[in-house]
């Protein structure tokens, strides 16, 4: 159930969007040595967004998966704001990532939960 949520201000085309959300759902498989089959991937782009008082490209991601190791996110914050600074162009220092592990309990798929 590995969810990624981007939202940005930065402009997307929407012939970049499928390769962009491909990469992006590609990449959190990997990091997170999950089947791709169970990988979300939510993105919003064009979203109003302001980060250290300018309107400058940044984004704000959420990682939500079940067993999120939380000694790796370090490296899957590395790992995520170089693919957002070599698709997107933006800085590292303007993305923010909330990480969550929820309760396999509170997480519903297929008719019931994990």
């Amino acid at each position: 159930m590995p969810t990624l949520r981007l939202l940005t201000n930065a402009e997307i085309t929407p012939e970049s969007r499928p390769a962009l959300m491909a990469r992006v759902s590609r990449t959190v498989a990997e990091i997170l040595g999950k089947p791709e089959s169970y990988v979300m991937v939510i993105l919003e782009s064009g979203r109003d967004l302001m980060f250290a008082g300018t309107a400058e490209p940044a984004a704000y991601l959420e990682l939500k998966s079940l067993g999120l190791p939380e000694s790796r996110t370090p490296e899957f914050s590395r790992v995520l704001c170089t693919l957002l600074a070599d698709t997107l162009g933006i800085s590292p220092e303007r993305i923010y990532i909330e990480f969550a592990a929820p309760p396999r309990h509170l997480f519903g798929w297929n008719s019931t939960t994990f």
